[in-house]
């Protein structure tokens, strides 16, 4: 063996500890988020105002190239980093995880934690000079995940409940969601958030019009503002985060009521 290939061994070896090194770095810190969000649900982060117009048009850059020194998505808090943290919750198979990886983007690229029931995904991005780190939770819709609420609602910015437009019962079950979330996060931005819009476009007009004002019902319920969206090409993903993070800072941002049927819904 050649001292250059000695060389590239001993670097492969020292990474693959760093990496081990991170990831159990990262399991026992939510391992103690779990044990602090079922001691605390009541708690709940503040955000200040951001300076400065907000553009519609939101700068996304790699957690390396933002000044993140961690990895798996365990992002440095510095003075000019807000961090936001996202939950993902409904039923099985309605496309939240496809949701997310839209959002974050190439899975390969990204940092992330995946967890029997639970996938975390970070994604920085900057908003007029100010950096904004997104760590989305994505529960598990089986009933036997419901032990990760409290972690995962535990501090969130917001909360999305989600729900197949193509399957009503997972729309019944998103107010069960809201009040299992609400349990642990009183104070998040509840959003209700319809999935595979491309697929309920295909639908009869009667049955369309039908889920819409359900799914309006819904919302009024949980106070939330509504959307309807499509992983698949990309309708309305990017503006929810958008419409969160001006929410949350008071940004001179808003998104424009839509109910027309046939067309992506957004209603508050």
């Amino acid at each position: 063996m050649t001292h250059f290939s000695r060389t590239l061994t001993r670097l492969d070896h020292k990474w693959a500890r760093f990496v081990h090194l991170a990831v159990v770095r990262r399991f026992f810190r939510l391992l103690w988020d779990h044990l602090l969000a079922c001691s605390s649900p009541g708690r709940h982060a503040r955000y200040r105002r951001l300076k400065g117009c907000f553009s519609p048009q939101l700068e996304d850059i790699p957690a390396a190239a933002a000044g993140s020194t961690e990895a798996c998505g365990d992002i440095e808090v510095d003075s000019d980093l807000v961090p936001l943290k996202i939950s993902l919750l409904g039923d099985c198979h309605i496309g939240k995880t496809s949701f997310m990886v839209k959002y974050v983007g190439d899975v390969e690229e990204q940092m992330g934690l995946q967890m029997t029931g639970l996938n975390l995904m970070d994604k920085i991005l900057v908003v007029r000079g100010a950096r904004i780190a997104f760590s989305i939770w994505d529960v598990g819709g089986d009933r036997q995940f419901l032990d990760h609420l409290p972690i995962a609602c535990k501090d969130a910015a917001a909360i999305l409940i989600m729900f197949d437009l193509t399957s009503r019962c997972t729309l019944n079950n998103a107010i069960d969601w809201y009040q299992r979330a609400r349990k642990w996060n009183k104070t998040a931005i509840p959003i209700l958030i319809g999935t595979k819009f491309d697929d309920f476009a295909q639908l009869p007009l009667e049955m369309q019009w039908t889920i819409v004002n359900q799914a309006r019902a819904c919302a009024r319920v949980m106070n939330a503002t509504l959307f309807f969206s499509s992983a698949t090409h990309n309708i309305n993903v990017n503006k929810i985060f958008k419409f969160i993070t001006a929410k949350l800072f008071n940004l001179p941002w808003t998104v424009e009521r839509n109910l027309t049927l046939g067309e992506p819904i957004i209603d508050f």
